[in-house]
């Protein structure tokens, strides 16, 4: 109602109809005061009761007084606050031919006053004055006063409707008025969303980057030592086993050393040593090998140009990730290995931003190790997998499945797992923001689709669909 008396003026609308109520009652009102004189009038003459008479006197002064304020009223607008000026149409029927109501009023009043005033001994049936006030009250005058009801009723009919079409012109205008007003607001809520969203996706973007300059500068210092050491392994192992030969033939040509050498070789365990050292050898090329893996893999996860589209292997880039989140997968106090289970298809090269592709399988892996750390703690023997398979989806397109043995999810959360802010981990241990980001990559960036096929103890699996080509 507040809202609505922005555009309509009740209280001039309730005013304007109390006025044309009023103006029509009082034309009724001043019609039967008319008729109500003339009764009094004739009932003044013929009786003989003298108390009766002064009693009907006294009425009739009354009811004339009443009748000549009321006409007052009618067509002096200044008399009263209630009623507005009478209309052209009114004021002629008051003033104008043939009515001349206001005339008709007068001399009607004044015939009254003037019976009033005349002697009971000279009252009579013949008295002109009542022979005029019973021939206007039944004729002229109470047909002007009809006359003029009429014309207030069909004044305060127009009125009406003018005013109901009013309202209406402005009912309507407060609904567009308000539907303008709510599309705003709408247009600024899905503004304020897609900046929340922005903002999140930049600051994400943004931790990423740092994250691969971060992976690629320990890369590069990290690689110039290693390539060093592992470029030397390959000859230390050979001046190795050249040493050790040399030995042998020494052991073989000189078989009786001195007391000196001798007590050398007790002391050094040269036997042990003999046996070990290809041992140690072959272990400094394990890790070698193993630091070069991890380089590389740090390598091809940290690249963070997503300006152009490049040819990226699906399968490098799983391989890559996994072993960044290797020390994930290890074994915990609370719970056991997570076991990957690979089922590579072959797969051509596929056309995207590859740094891209990375922080979508880094976030699908970590769920999947989230979920799987949650179900351990629920169920200490449950099995602890997480199966990764690919495969072409058609003449153009790659599908990835990657599937967990965890306590999967409720229908009501697959519903809102996308959206963005949406966690159902604890507070301080997601942002809502890793599936979103994954989904306006695939979908949005790339032209692919995300599903999700789950059931709550039956495990979750994110199934995903690339094309090979995106230009």
């Amino acid at each position: 109602m507040a809202a609505l008396s922005n555009y309509f003026n009740l209280e001039e609308i309730t005013t304007a109809r109390k006025v044309s109520a009023a103006v029509i009652n009082i034309s009724g009102r001043q019609r039967m005061l008319s008729q109500r004189t003339a009764f009094f009038c004739m009932r003044l003459v013929g009786s003989e009761n003298t108390a009766e008479r002064a009693t009907l006197r006294e009425n009739l002064l009354e009811a004339i007084e009443l009748m000549e304020k009321s006409h007052r009223d009618l067509i002096n607008s200044d008399s009263t606050n209630l009623l507005s000026p009478p209309s052209p149409a009114v004021k002629a029927m008051y003033f104008e031919a043939p009515l001349y109501l206001d005339q008709q009023v007068c001399e009607y009043i004044d015939r009254i006053k003037a019976l009033v005033q005349v002697p009971d001994g000279e009252l009579g049936l013949e008295n002109p004055h009542l022979a005029y006030i019973v021939r206007a009250a039944g004729g002229d005058l109470l047909a002007a006063f009809d006359a003029v009801v009429s014309q207030y009723q069909q004044e305060s009919e127009i009125e009406q409707f003018e005013i109901d079409l009013k309202q209406v012109e402005l009912y309507q205008e407060s609904c567009a008025a308000t539907s303008k007003a709510e599309a705003q607001a709408a247009e600024i809520d899905r503004a304020l969303r897609e900046l929340k969203q922005t903002q999140a996706q930049l600051l994400h973007s943004e931790k990423m980057s740092s994250l691969g300059a971060l992976m690629a500068s320990i890369v590069h210092e990290i690689n110039n030592p290693v390539s060093f050491i592992y470029g030397n392994l390959s000859h230390a192992e050979i001046y190795t086993k050249d040493l050790l030969y040399l030995l042998r033939l020494y052991q073989e040509q000189y078989p009786n050393p001195s007391a000196e050498i001798k007590s050398q070789i007790q002391q050094m365990d040269l036997e042990f040593l003999v046996e070990d050292l290809p041992k140690v050898m072959s272990s400094m090329q394990m890790g070698s090998d193993r630091i070069r893996e991890i380089v590389k893999s740090m390598g091809s996860f940290s690249r963070t140009d997503n300006s152009n589209m490049t040819l990226c292997d699906v399968h490098d880039s799983i391989d890559s990730t996994i072993l960044i989140l290797r020390n994930r997968l290890n074994s915990k106090i609370d719970r056991r290995d997570i076991q990957i289970v690979k089922n590579y298809g072959k797969l051509p090269p596929v056309e995207c931003y590859a740094g891209q592709l990375n922080q979508v399988f880094m976030n699908l892996i970590s769920n999947a190790i989230d979920a799987l750390d949650e179900a351990a703690k629920n169920q200490p023997h449950a099995a602890l997998k997480i199966s990764i398979c690919t495969e072409l989806a058609g003449f153009d397109r790659v599908r990835v499945r990657i599937a967990d043995t965890g306590s999967g999810i409720t229908a009501e959360v697959k519903k809102r797992m996308f959206e963005q802010f949406f966690t159902t981990k604890a507070i301080g241990k997601g942002t809502g923001l890793g599936l979103s980001i994954v989904y306006k990559i695939l979908v949005e960036n790339h032209r692919g689709t995300l599903r999700c096929e789950s059931e709550p103890s039956q495990g979750t699996e994110f199934i995903i669909e690339l094309p090979m080509h995106q230009t």
